[in-house]
């Protein structure tokens, strides 16, 4: 058994999928319009038949609820793997992207916590 998709909830597909391939760098898999969203997935470059990331809509009412609660108690909604966290938190500081949290060195690993602008908090980790 292996993950070959996982969600984030944005408020909007489209700034969504701007963010997270323009600024985060990931490419577009499927884009199919159904009805007023799309199935829009995303995947690494690094891994383009690799897991999948769905940009779900969040208009459903107990999405609110859960995505305020995540970022009110400073958890991230998914973590993505990085080689190395102090590079990418400058390059992606050099693109606008406000950090919840400092790269943070925790032993085993290093992480660091950024607002994707879609309302999640998104965590980035490398192992030591």
């Amino acid at each position: 058994m292996r993950i070959h998709l996982t969600s984030v909830f944005v408020d909007d597909q489209e700034k969504g999928l701007r963010f997270y391939t323009d600024v985060l760098g990931f490419r577009t898999k499927h884009d199919v319009p159904m009805g007023e969203d799309r199935w829009l997935t995303l995947v690494s470059p690094e891994d383009p038949d690799g897991t999948e990331l769905l940009l779900e809509p969040s208009r459903h009412p107990v999405v609110k609820a859960y995505k305020e609660g995540l970022a009110a108690e400073g958890i991230p909604a998914v973590s993505f793997a990085v080689d190395d966290v102090p590079a990418e938190f400058e390059r992606l500081r050099g693109h606008g992207v406000r950090f919840a949290q400092e790269p943070l060195d925790m032993g085993p690993a290093v992480t660091a916590i950024l607002d994707d602008t879609c309302g999640n908090l998104i965590q980035i980790v490398h192992t030591k």
